[in-house]
């Protein structure tokens, strides 16, 4: 739903997002380190790397260290999940990663049953190891690639795509919604007869630090940080501060609320009302403590939060 801003008043909506003295959480577990360093060390036995990003976000949180560490391969960079994301600037995203020597991109939707997108990597991944020197593995005829990503991008759901795609089979890795599934590198997952190809799942893996505050709003916001770590009164704000920046206002339809909001309580509050999400509360009055009935803001935001994701609020952009 695309409501004009110049009927509303540009002034109605903030034009920045106040972080305060907010930080992300700089999530980076032991798992995640253990499996940076499974990575490093299982480079010989690869002949191309297969990075995945979320689409909606395809600059922010690509983790430096896999390029300071594993980019000594070919390397194809998959953008997942495009059936979320705003794709009329999927030219001017293609470009600006050219220019910062990513070329060679995929977009593709993993979850869905057929992609014409999943057939093309195993076809490309073949001619970029075919263009490239394969070290002390030009012995071996079959291929192994590496997937890696930051958490919650698809990575599973890729080695399952191709599977089914490619050996007509189901899945080899357990997915979830939630980031930090994958606890660290597996055994070889076959992917493909025709060429032998076979592939390593490895555990998202964040950056030890995040610089940048709101390039952490936007990998919460994605689920690549653990809702409770930045908390969900502050992805819901911060979501809904972006949805009315990108002029993307189908949150007004889905919770029927009388027009775009700029403040999350209100929001909020209209969301709890409409699904019934309230909880009980004592309070203290002149007659002595009475319980009452309270919007329920905590489960608004989460209902809120997951709508977002999983695409009911329209297709968006937070990149660009």
């Amino acid at each position: 739903m695309r409501v004009s801003l110049s009927s509303l008043g540009a002034a109605a909506f903030r034009t920045a997002f106040g972080f305060g003295q907010r930080e992300v959480a700089h999530w980076f577990p032991g798992h995640m380190a253990k499996g940076l360093k499974q990575m490093r060390a299982s480079l010989r036995k690869v002949d191309c790397i297969i990075e995945i990003h979320d689409a909606r976000i395809p600059f922010s949180g690509r983790n430096p260290l896999f390029q300071e560490n594993l980019d000594v391969r070919p390397h194809l960079l998959v953008l997942n999940k495009m059936d979320l994301a705003d794709t009329s600037k999927k030219w001017s995203i293609l470009k600006q990663l050219e220019r910062d020597g990513v070329k060679n991109v995929l977009f593709t939707d993993c979850l869905k049953q057929r992609d014409d997108s999943v057939k093309k990597i195993v076809p490309l991944v073949t001619e970029l190891i075919h263009n490239a020197s394969r070290f002390h593995r030009e012995e071996d005829r079959s291929y192994c690639l590496m997937v890696i990503g930051v958490p919650n991008v698809g990575k599973s759901s890729l080695i399952n795509a191709l599977r089914r795609t490619n050996l007509k089979k189901g899945k080899a890795s357990r997915v979830g919604g939630e980031p930090g599934i994958t606890k660290a590198v597996l055994t070889k997952i076959q992917v493909c007869e025709r060429p032998l190809m076979y592939l390593l799942d490895t555990p998202g893996v964040l950056p030890p630090k995040i610089e940048n505050i709101e390039t952490g709003m936007k990998l919460a916001l994605c689920g690549t940080i653990l809702d409770h770590l930045v908390g969900e009164d502050i992805i819901a704000d911060y979501l809904l501060f972006s949805l009315n920046r990108l002029q993307r206002f189908g949150y007004v339809e889905k919770y029927e609320l009388e027009g775009p909001c700029d403040d999350i309580q209100h929001v909020l509050k209209c969301i709890a009302v409409k699904l019934g999400k309230t909880q009980r509360v004592k309070a203290i009055t002149g007659i002595g403590d009475v319980t009452i009935k309270m919007p329920n803001y905590s489960a608004a935001a989460y209902d809120f939060i997951r709508a977002f994701r999983k695409g009911e609020l329209g297709k968006v952009m937070l990149d660009g």
